[in-house]
């Protein structure tokens, strides 16, 4: 067992939302008298938390309009989290991670309130030891959720793996000096994922399964 700790992004890695996310972005810009992003615009900052996200959008917005724009948000989003569905095979993958002396984590730019209401409507959360989420310290790409999450587990970065479909992600692993892989599957095309550093970049469920099985 190389990785004690295995950590997943959320949004676009087990759970298929990016579609939605990007969607109440364009219907939260239009509320607020926004041009709204294109798809792969909004796509892009999905993960870095809803107020890093909107300044990147707009960053001529003062802070109410920031608020202004979250709540905005949030309320196309939490009505239809309902709607948001597993990636098909992902539970699989967190069952063959399963070991003694093995932690499974989530670092996720979703709020608190966000994570506790996803885990209610999809029932994953006994697989996972350890959460950490965007408003409970720096986001991503800061190194301070992977390092929290390490502190918990009591493992050091080398032991330690980041799986997310963003560069976010792979760009707060390597700060963390974790180890990351890419699924292409989410918001960040392989391209994209490419830039950053990783172990490999995936582009379905099954490929990453077949990975963790044998280098995990």
């Amino acid at each position: 067992m190389k990785y004690r700790l295995v950590v997943f992004d959320w949004d676009g890695t087990i759970m298929d939302s990016t579609g939605l996310i990007a969607e109440c972005i364009q219907l939260a810009a239009n509320d607020c008298g926004l041009m709204p992003p294109s798809t792969e615009a909004a796509k892009h900052i999905i993960g870095l938390g809803i107020l890093d996200s909107t300044r990147m959008l707009f960053p001529y917005l003062d802070a109410a309009g920031l608020q202004q724009f979250a709540q905005r948000y949030r309320a196309h989003y939490v009505p239809r989290d309902g709607e948001v569905r597993l990636y098909e095979g992902i539970e699989t993958v967190l069952s063959d991670l399963a070991q003694a002396e093995r932690f499974l984590a989530v670092a996720t730019g979703k709020p608190r309130r966000g994570l506790d209401l996803a885990f209610a409507n999809c029932g994953l959360l006994p697989h996972f030891h350890f959460t950490r989420c965007a408003d409970e310290g720096f986001p991503k790409p800061h190194p301070d959720m992977l390092e929290k999450l390490m502190s918990f587990a009591c493992v050091d970065a080398d032991e330690t793996l980041m799986i997310g479909d963003t560069t976010h992600d792979l760009e707060m692993a390597a700060a963390a000096g974790c180890d990351a892989l890419g699924v292409s599957y989410g918001a960040h095309h392989p391209e994209k994922l490419l830039s950053s550093p990783h172990r490999a970049v995936l582009s379905n469920v099954t490929a990453l399964n077949d990975w963790l099985n044998t280098h995990g």
